[in-house]
C-alpha cells in the first residue's frame, strides 16, 4: 500500500499534464492548430503567431496551472496518506513529461516551459520567482522566448542547490531543466544560425517539420 498512493499521484499528474491546452483552447475559439503553423509546437507562444493574444493567455495560464495544481494537491492533502515534498517533486515531473509526451495527443506535445514554471511556483515560490525573473531579463534584452526559457532552466536546478541545498527536488528540477533544453534543440540551431523567430512574431501556416515539399531546406 506505501506504492499506491505516490503512484497514483503520478499517474494522475501525468494525464493532467496530457491536456493540451494549445490545441484545446485553439479549437474552443475557433483558430487554426498550432500545430500547423509558425513552430508547430503546441504551446502559448506560438498560439500568440495565431495573433489571438487571449488565447495565448489562455494556453499560458491553464498550461502553468497543469503543472502548479498537481503539486500544490500533494503538499496540502499529500501528507494526510504519507506523501511528502519528495513526492510532490516528482509529481511536477510526471506533470511535465505529460505536457511533453501528451497520451491524449498521439504524444506529441509542447516544449513544457509554462508547465515547469508551474511546477517550480508550487514547489517553491521564491524559486519561481528567481526563475521567472531570470526569464524575463533575457526576453527583455534579446526579444527570444527560447533563449530565455533554456537560460532560466539551466539556472533554476542551481537556485534550488546554491540557495536551499542538495535534495530530491534538486533532481528533480534538474531532470526538467535538461528535458526542458533539449525540447529546445531546434531553437537552439535556429539562435545559432539567426533565423530564429523574435517573440510576438506571426507565422503564417506550414507544413509541419519533415512534411515539407521534397525535402528542400532554406537557410
Amino acid at each position: 500500500m506505501e506504492l499506491v498512493y505516490p503512484l497514483l499521484a503520478l499517474v494522475a499528474a501525468y494525464l493532467i499534464g496530457s491536456l493540451s491546452f494549445a490545441v484545446i483552447v485553439s479549437r474552443a475559439m475557433g483558430l487554426a492548430d498550432p500545430r500547423t503553423y509558425g513552430s508547430h509546437n503546441p504551446g502559448a507562444t506560438n498560439v500568440l503567431r495565431s495573433g489571438s493574444r487571449k488565447a495565448a493567455v489562455a494556453t499560458l495560464a491553464l498550461d502553468a496551472l497543469k503543472g502548479y495544481l498537481p503539486v500544490l494537491a500533494v503538499l496540502v492533502w499529500g501528507p494526510r496518506v504519507g506523501l511528502g515534498p519528495d513526492t510532490a517533486a516528482w509529481v511536477g515531473v510526471a506533470a511535465f513529461v505529460g505536457h511533453v509526451w501528451p497520451v491524449f495527443f498521439r504524444f506529441q506535445g509542447g516544449k513544457g516551459v509554462a508547465t515547469a514554471a508551474g511546477v517550480l511556483f508550487a514547489l517553491n515560490p521564491v524559486l519561481g520567482a528567481f526563475t521567472l525573473a531570470s526569464f524575463a531579463i533575457v526576453l527583455y534584452f534579446f526579444r527570444y522566448v527560447s533563449l530565455a526559457s533554456i537560460v532560466a532552466a539551466l539556472f533554476a536546478p542551481f537556485y534550488q542547490l546554491l540557495i536551499w541545498g542538495a535534495d530530491t527536488t534538486v533532481v528533480a528540477i534538474a531532470l526538467m531543466s535538461l528535458l526542458l533544453v533539449w525540447r529546445h534543440e531546434s531553437n537552439i540551431r535556429k539562435l545559432l544560425a539567426g533565423t530564429e523567430s523574435r517573440f510576438g512574431q506571426k507565422a503564417a501556416a506550414s507544413p509541419p517539420p519533415g512534411r515539407g515539399s521534397h525535402g528542400h531546406k532554406h537557410h
